[in-house]
């Protein structure tokens, strides 16, 4: 009863800030968004449209695409990208450290073709013959700015078989591709965040990758300085905490805050 109370004074509370965003003047609201975070917002953009009458503009790109972007003199409302991005512009002073709220954390995944045998990935030993056995493997080009793929070459690197691995290693710029790419047969392994892997077809998740070579990602939103609405971007950035964004969230592969 408790618990149930709690869940309706929260629900209560979050109709409360959609109901005062929604007395103000309707906004456009500009959002760079990493990857990771495409399909929660594909979900809760249009739903935060409805309840507040704001107009959100959003852009997907890789981590690294939207640093870049934003040093070029890109201007933007809202960031909603991995952590240590964040962190990052507002130490260069390109967003409002006042602002930065966590809105989920994700983990790394490998997948199969669906129908495919599952090679044991439990741990770093298993995951370094799994890959040495694999007549191919696909993730994200670490040049392409992506969290994912900047990890798994550290990982490959990690278990000694950088070397090994390249001549059979199919790179990808597209978050996607990755499961695409096993799916059609083009590469028997794929590695990419969990989230962006389970709404594929035609591929089936081994697991995470194990032990300490998984990395956490943490994706934080925050207020750019030249956000020209701070009213419409704090309705944006709360919504994005409340419980309804946190179920959308952890159906989409992600654990909530």
């Amino acid at each position: 009863m408790k618990n149930s109370t709690g869940m309706i004074a929260a629900g209560f509370a979050a109709l409360v800030v959609l109901a005062q965003a929604a007395t103000a003047e309707a906004a456009d609201i500009k959002v760079l968004c990493a990857n990771g975070m495409r399909e929660v917002m594909e979900d809760l953009g249009p739903k935060f449209e409805r309840a507040t009458g704001h107009r959100l503009a959003i852009g997907f790109a890789t981590l690294g695409v939207i640093v870049q972007r934003v040093q070029g003199g890109e201007i933007a409302d809202v960031v909603v990208i991995p952590r240590q991005g964040v962190d990052r512009m507002v130490k260069d002073g390109k967003a409002s450290a006042d602002t930065v709220t966590v809105l989920a954390r994700a983990g790394i995944g490998v997948v199969v073709r669906k129908g495919a045998p599952k090679p044991d990935i439990s741990t770093p030993e298993a995951l370094k013959r799994a890959l040495l056995a694999a007549k191919s493997i696909t993730y994200l080009d670490p040049a392409a700015g992506g969290t994912s793929g900047v990890h798994f070459a550290g990982v490959l690197d990690r278990l000694g078989i950088a070397a090994e691995m390249k001549p059979k290693t199919v790179l990808h710029p597209n978050a996607r591709a990755a499961g695409v790419l096993v799916a059609n047969g083009e590469a028997e392994i794929g590695i990419n965040l969990i989230q962006e892997l389970i709404p594929l077809p035609g591929i089936e998740l081994i697991g995470p990758l194990p032990g300490d070579l998984q990395n956490t990602i943490v994706f934080a939103a925050a207020a750019m300085t030249g956000a020209v609405d701070a009213a419409a971007v704090k309705a944006l950035i709360d919504f994005l905490r409340t419980p309804e964004a946190a179920v959308v969230i952890k159906a989409k592969g992600m654990e909530p805050g």
